[in-house]
């Protein structure tokens, strides 16, 4: 399971993944323990599944993860013409504020 596949789910099927992937770390733990289990690298897996799932729900929350809006608006601003008309600002430099400037400027004072 790739982050991209989850990303474009609802959060619903989201949550019915995570709560299927959880039942299965479940029984893989179980069956870990009581010794019917080949391959314990599975446990692992499914515990980064969990760990994937959990991570775009939080992403969702907080407003990280691209949502259908936020893409729609970047499909239009991507489609919309160049403008001609583009305004350069100045930007003055700003002076250095380290222990060079400062002695610079005493050994100015000074003089």
């Amino acid at each position: 399971m790739k982050v991209d596949e989850l990303r474009v789910l609802e959060a619903d099927e989201l949550g019915v993944r995570l709560k299927t992937a959880r039942r299965e770390l479940y029984e893989l733990r179980f069956k870990h323990a009581v010794g019917q289990l080949e391959n314990s690298s599975q446990i692992s897996k499914v515990r980064h599944d969990i760990a994937r799932i959990m991570t775009v729900l939080r992403e969702r929350d907080f407003g990280i993860g691209p949502s259908e809006a936020q893409e729609q608006t970047a499909v239009a601003v991507a489609e919309a013409p160049p403008q001609d008309t583009q305004v350069e600002e100045e930007v003055e430099a700003k002076p250095k504020r380290g222990r060079r400037a400062k002695k610079q400027e005493k050994e100015e004072e000074s003089e």
